[in-house]
């Protein structure tokens, strides 16, 4: 079922060098806009040409201060984020840089969260034993801002179906699923098993013998 979203607007358009710790380097057209739902200062990034492409690469991806920023191990954010930096660009699309940090329960208690994970629980169990939702994201503003930049078909690039789920529910028409690489670490593949367990991302991972939670 399609769920109707307010329109929001574009409200300022500004070039910006980006430049990668391995050396990768582009041009983005950083976009922020009026009028979103949840009021959060999420940005769209255009790489490349979208106007090249049949349909323009997408993909949603939420804030990660430990991976974005410090290059965590314990998830695959920002291998993530520069993987699909350099895609986009060459594919021509947009990445939309989601303030939902931990899921949308934030950075604190993601971090209590990951305090519970050393004591044995998963991601989603560490979630729940802290009173908050497995995933508390909603793409209504992402709807949002793909609409104000005249998108409303896309390939995205992701291994989550709730992704496109969601976009799809809110009258966004995801032509198919792209996946991300995948990422691993010996710190992360507890978290990349458990995102497969629980909710279904296409990930190929091998066995890990003895796995908890």
């Amino acid at each position: 079922m399609t769920t109707s979203t307010p329109a929001a607007t574009v409200r300022t358009r500004v070039r910006i060098p980006l430049r990668f710790s391995d050396g990768y380097q582009v041009t983005a057209e950083a976009i922020t806009f009026n009028g979103l739902t949840d009021g959060a200062e999420h940005v769209a990034l255009i790489l490349g040409n979208p106007d090249t492409a049949a349909t323009p690469l997408v993909r949603l991806h939420s804030e990660c201060l430990t991976g974005d920023v410090f290059g965590s191990a314990r998830c695959d954010c920002g291998p993530q984020l520069r993987e699909a930096t350099e895609r986009i660009a060459t594919a021509g699309g947009v990445l939309l840089y989601l303030r939902q940090e931990g899921r949308g329960i934030g950075l604190y208690n993601k971090l209590d969260a990951y305090a519970l994970q050393d004591q044995g629980l998963d991601t989603y169990e560490a979630n729940l034993a802290l009173g908050l939702p497995e995933d508390a994201r909603d793409y209504t503003a992402a709807a949002q801002m793909l609409t104000a930049l005249g998108i409303t078909e896309l390939d995205l690039l992701t291994n989550n179906p709730d992704k496109a789920q969601q976009l799809t529910d809110l009258g966004v028409t995801v032509a198919r699923t792209v996946p991300t690489g995948v990422h691993t670490t010996p710190s992360n593949l507890r978290y990349l098993h458990a995102k497969v367990q629980h909710t279904h991302h296409t990930i190929a991972l091998a066995p890990v013998p003895c796995l908890a939670g």
